[in-house]
């Protein structure tokens, strides 16, 4: 038996509800790990970057680097290279928050990119989990009617052992939004004059 047989055979074998905890928690840190270990040299730069500049650390650099500069260039008798109205340092400030705020903006690309693999990820698990479901909805249905269980049918249940259809959901959605923002499904507004 292989290392990935003996995971496989662990895990869906429990002691506890803790024994099911734990191993979901260890199976989403081994996918942290290989999205971490799948980052580009840009992505981990831009994280330091983003990481760095969200800290109290580098609001206290930027207290004490504008307030030097700012006393340098109003004490007299000191040689002052940005006089009032401080253009350099206003330069220099322009280009740091140009070159931030891409730094940030790749970070939140590679955020965005792993939250969609794991809303794909908890999607495919969603509908996996409801197929099961409607399986054993549909099993068990068959043994009451087979055990001479209950005499009637139950629409409910027959409604729920059919198969949702994720591509009508997502229709339902949209024009649940639509109506809430008041547009119609061809997508402009009714006319409130009309009866």
């Amino acid at each position: 038996m292989n290392q990935n047989d003996h995971e496989h055979s662990s895990y869906r074998r429990p002691r506890s509800v803790a024994d099911v905890t734990r191993e979901n928690v260890q199976a989403m840190r081994k996918l942290d790990e290989l999205a971490v270990a799948r980052r580009t040299l840009a992505d981990r730069i831009a994280e330091f970057v983003a990481r760095f500049c969200g800290s109290i650390t580098f609001v206290w650099i930027h207290a004490a680097w504008f307030a030097a500069w700012l006393l340098w260039n109003c004490l007299p008798g000191l040689p002052h290279f940005d006089p009032y109205p401080f253009t350099f340092l206003t330069l220099c400030v322009s280009l740091e928050a140009i070159f931030l705020s891409a730094f940030i903006l790749i970070s939140q690309n590679y955020e965005m990119r792993i939250g969609e693999r794991r809303n794909h990820l908890d999607l495919q698990i969603n509908l996996l989990a409801e197929q099961e479901n409607t399986k054993m909805l549909q099993l068990l249905d068959r043994m009451a009617k087979k055990m001479g269980l209950y005499e009637e049918d139950d629409p409910e249940i027959q409604v729920l052992e059919q198969a949702t259809r994720p591509e009508t959901l997502a229709r339902q959605i949209e024009d649940a939004l639509r109506a809430q923002t008041g547009r119609t499904a061809e997508g402009k507004r009714p006319d409130k004059g009309r009866k």
